[in-house]
């Protein structure tokens, strides 16, 4: 409802909250996820799914920020505010478990890091994806977040 009253509304003042809405459009679920996409573009990296629900059979896995299916690769974007309290921590944890147990290559970083390091971060994720590619392809479906 927000990007039809957004898009009937005036333009002037409006390019934040319409980039917002576009990253949100796309996948991006948080400020650090849509960095972590910029950071991604940048660094010349491939679009991975954003916030696609993952599953084995018709188990389901964990829902990463982002997700490479040709190389089993997932992308958490961790900040304190979310994942340090002790039930967070545990989630995170648990989700962690969770795909590592069925051979993802799981990775995080926090949204310091895509703004300090990205460098760091675009290295990682290049290095993780290569040695996803490196192997048998994983039995996990992806559905995509609409």
């Amino acid at each position: 409802m927000l990007a039809h009253e957004l898009k009937d509304g005036p333009r002037q003042n409006s390019g934040l909250l319409r980039q917002a809405l576009a990253e949100v459009a796309k996948g991006a679920r948080s400020v650090a996820e849509a960095e972590l996409k910029a950071l991604l573009k940048r660094a010349h990296l491939p679009d991975p799914l954003f916030n696609a629900c993952l599953f084995t059979g018709s188990i389901f896995i964990a829902k990463p920020d982002c997700w490479w299916p040709d190389a089993g690769v997932a992308v958490e974007v961790d900040s304190r505010e979310w994942h340090l309290s002790p039930d967070g921590w545990e989630r995170t944890m648990s989700r962690r478990a969770r795909m590592s147990s069925h051979g993802i290559i799981v990775l995080h970083c926090t949204p310091r890091q895509i703004r300090s390091e990205p460098k760091l971060v675009a290295d990682t994720i290049k290095s993780a994806l290569q040695a996803g590619r490196d192997r048998p392809a994983l039995p996990i479906r992806a559905v995509p977040t609409l």
